[in-house]
């Protein structure tokens, strides 16, 4: 496949003008006839990304646009084809068994993780979820082992406290004040 850079700097700009003048019209095109925009916008950009690299092809043998606008309907018509199908397995399979909702200590133990510092959420869920060695753990986070056992011991003190099965169950001290001692608030970037 040819990279951006093996194009010529020309065929560059070529292409660039080519996308600037025809995607408005084209994503019209394959909207009209698909019906969904996004869908349309998936396929047009997946014909454009299929046209770069055989561009001084396309440009040889005249207008592109027919080779651009053809892939973009067939890719429209693919995406039809593979819903049909899966509404066809539906009905011919039926519908998928239920699944089981969440267990109680499922939900428990992701909300007490959360109430960790990404260090030691990391620690616990690579040693104890996924029974890596301490060792290990340390070399996949760029920490000693040390360090590890260290976030691991303060992780597994800080879940105690958050799943236990009484709720008259004592807190252990663990040298913090009340405040202190309060779930860190963490912002994610996804949220």
């Amino acid at each position: 496949m040819t990279d951006i850079q093996e194009q010529s700097p020309e065929a560059r700009r070529d292409f660039e003008t080519f996308y600037a003048g025809t995607v408005k019209r084209l994503v019209t095109v394959v909207y009209a006839v698909t019906g969904d925009l996004g869908e349309a916008e998936d396929a047009v950009q997946e014909a454009y990304a299929r046209a770069w690299p055989r561009w001084e092809q396309l440009v040889a043998q005249g207008d592109p646009a027919p080779w651009v606008r053809t892939v973009a309907l067939r890719l429209a018509v693919s995406s039809w084809r593979r819903a049909r199908n899966r509404l066809r397995a539906h009905f011919r399979h039926g519908p998928p068994p239920d699944l089981p909702g969440l267990a109680p200590d499922h939900v428990a133990l992701v909300a007490a993780l959360r109430h960790l510092n990404p260090e030691q959420r990391r620690a616990v869920v690579l040693h104890h979820l996924l029974d890596l060695p301490v060792e290990e753990v340390a070399r996949q986070t760029g920490s000693t082992s040390t360090a590890v056992r260290s976030r691991l011991m303060r992780a597994r003190r800080l879940l105690s406290t958050h799943l236990t099965d009484s709720p008259d169950t004592p807190t252990p001290r663990t040298g913090r004040t009340a405040a202190a001692a309060q779930p860190r608030k963490e912002v994610f970037p996804h949220e």
